[in-house]
């Protein structure tokens, strides 16, 4: 286990509760790139299957926080990018 490798994921983790709520509060994801969320989805995945295969300890557990975050934000993104914008007062 790298204490640099949990920081690191320890602060990526920390930017993906901000966006789901800014998504869940404004209900707009324009900006967002889905193959950008899936792509680092797919590398969490990866750290995920390292950790589990070959280097198997508790930062798994980040790995795993991480991905679920960014799946939950990739759904996020989906689920408004198709709903109609509110205008400037908040009407639909």
């Amino acid at each position: 286990m790298s204490i640099f490798e949990a920081i690191m994921l320890v602060c990526f983790g920390l930017s993906w509760p901000i966006s789901i709520a800014k998504s869940l509060r404004t209900k707009v994801v324009s900006g967002k790139s889905p193959l950008f969320i899936a792509i680092i989805c797919i590398g969490y995945l990866s750290g995920i299957i390292h950790k589990a295969l070959c280097a198997f300890d508790w930062v798994i557990l980040l790995y795993t926080a991480n991905m679920m975050m960014v799946a939950v934000d990739l759904a996020l993104y989906y689920r408004y990018a198709s709903a109609p914008k509110p205008n400037a007062k908040g009407h639909v």
